[in-house]
């Protein structure tokens, strides 16, 4: 396939990456051949800008098919709606949300933070027998993930906390909410955010972070989160480093799975 020609499926959506040097014309005649070798596909659209700002939206153009831009998916005996252009989803993560819930425990108190239209709590609701809390600042997202939660019937299970986690950690202080296992599926933010995981864990809580970084770097990431367990008085013990993905040439997804002592 040509290095312009490849193209990302979400649910009823391709969506294709073309060089800049690609005509117009061009581009319409190869979505009007997705639509004809895959009749799943109802939508064609080309990815125009990279994920932008905190709510990590993607910018795309409509090519051919259904002009449409909301998408349904399955992954893992779930199913999920959201819009491309105002939500993010990453597929790529699907593995990965299947592998952390298969880790969850019963009585287990999870939050997600970065929640998105909550895959990763809806995940882990399905599979698990745990209580998860969902966190997300995106208002788009968070009705998405609202819609997501009675399509999968999770609604006993995961319980939606919307806004800002600085604030929303500082109100679950105040209620003395502590959690067993946090999960960070972050953004590319400078910001860890990790001040807030520490604030809501407890001796045994379990924090599945992730980072991005160059593959010779994962040291760093580590420090990184050693320095702030100092800053927030508490113990650590790291449990795992796992290459979650490559992003981009030598740049990975790192997930760092640790423990509060």
């Amino acid at each position: 396939m040509n290095k312009h020609r490849s193209f990302n499926i979400l649910g009823n959506i391709a969506v294709v990456n073309f060089s800049d040097k690609t005509k117009l014309n061009n581009k319409k005649i190869f979505a009007q051949e997705i639509l004809k070798k895959n009749p799943n596909i109802k939508t064609v659209l080309e990815k125009s800008g990279k994920f932008s700002g905190r709510l990590r939206k993607m910018k795309t153009k409509y090519l051919a098919g259904e002009k449409n831009k909301e998408v349904l998916y399955k992954e893992n005996n779930c199913v999920f709606r959201f819009n491309i252009d105002t939500t993010y989803f990453s597929p790529r993560l699907s593995n990965e949300r299947k592998e952390i819930a298969s880790k969850i425990k019963k009585n287990d108190a999870v939050l997600v933070m970065f929640a998105g239209v909550a895959p990763f709590s809806i995940v882990i609701a399905k599979n698990s027998k745990a209580e998860v809390y969902s966190n997300e600042i995106n208002r788009e997202a968070n009705k998405y993930a609202e819609l997501n939660i009675k399509l999968n019937k999770v609604g006993d299970k995961v319980e939606l906390i919307s806004g800002d986690i600085k604030k929303v950690a500082k109100e679950l202080e105040k209620k003395k909410q502590k959690f067993s296992v946090i999960v960070m599926p972050r953004p590319r933010l400078k910001e860890t955010f990790l001040k807030e995981a520490f604030l809501l864990s407890k001796k045994g809580t379990k924090i599945f972070y992730y980072d991005f970084c160059k593959i010779e770097d994962k040291d760093k990431i580590i420090e990184k989160i050693k320095n702030e367990a100092k800053k927030a008085k508490k113990k650590i013990k790291i449990l795992r480093i796992k290459n979650a993905g490559e992003i981009a040439p030598y740049k990975i997804r790192l997930r760092i799975d640790f423990k509060i002592l």
